[in-house]
């Protein structure tokens, strides 16, 4: 039973993943392409994603849809909460101030956290309030595309 426990998991993780990158996400799997990514010039939004209902029917297509919009984040990232657990850890160093929150949003600029979207703001809710919550934070720290 635990094999076909863990295919069916790995099927959801798959899923997940290919989710994200085709909304135009990149996935940083390691610390050093979180460092290497969240400390560049410009403006990034950090998607953690995560198996969870609530990232699968709130957060992912939250995150489709926030971008297509004139005020948009130069880079667009996620890192996955209990898969690429360093690479999450590194991320969640950046957060100063929020505590370890799965799915989640954190836009940066020039390195530095300048808001987030918490999962209490995300569980539930729908998928347009936290589209609206994400372009909001554009409008304030983004510049026009």
């Amino acid at each position: 039973m635990s094999m076909d426990f863990n295919l069916f998991m790995n099927d959801i993780v798959q899923q997940a993943r290919k989710e994200i990158v085709a909304a135009g996400y990149t996935e940083l799997t390691s610390p050093e392409e979180v460092d290497e990514t969240l400390n560049s010039k410009g403006t990034t939004l950090v998607m953690v994603n995560s198996v969870c209902g609530c990232a699968g029917g709130i957060a992912r297509p939250a995150a489709a849809h926030a971008v297509h919009y004139d005020n948009r984040p130069d880079n667009l990232v996620t890192v996955f909460a209990g898969q690429d657990k360093e690479a999450t850890a590194r991320a969640r160093e950046l957060f100063t101030g929020y505590p370890p929150s799965s799915p989640s949003f954190a836009l940066l600029k020039d390195g530095k956290l300048m808001t987030m979207v918490e999962r209490h703001e995300i569980e539930g809710h729908d998928p347009m309030s936290v589209v609206a919550k994400l372009q909001a934070a554009f409008d304030e720290y983004c510049e026009e595309v």
